[in-house]
């Protein structure tokens, strides 16, 4: 059950970062990192699957890198 609520944690933070991918809006990485890190943190407590843990994982790679690129705030 904690694998499906990190699978749908990550597809909601996934849908954000690209929208945080826009120009300007880089500073929503700040607010979409965090959900993603929870998301991680109850993926990582399931027992079986780590699809969800996964999924997080990408979208904390995906934002990190997208904050370095803008800077931190753009």
């Amino acid at each position: 059950m904690l694998n499906l609520v990190s699978i749908l944690i990550g597809l909601v933070a996934l849908v954000l970062t690209a929208f945080a991918f826009l120009p300007l809006l880089g500073w929503a990485n700040w607010l979409i990192l965090p959900l993603a890190v929870v998301g991680a943190g109850l993926g990582a407590m399931s027992g079986g699957s780590k699809a969800g843990r996964n999924l997080c994982i990408f979208v904390i790679v995906v934002g990190v890198l997208r904050l370095m690129l803008g800077g931190g705030i753009l």
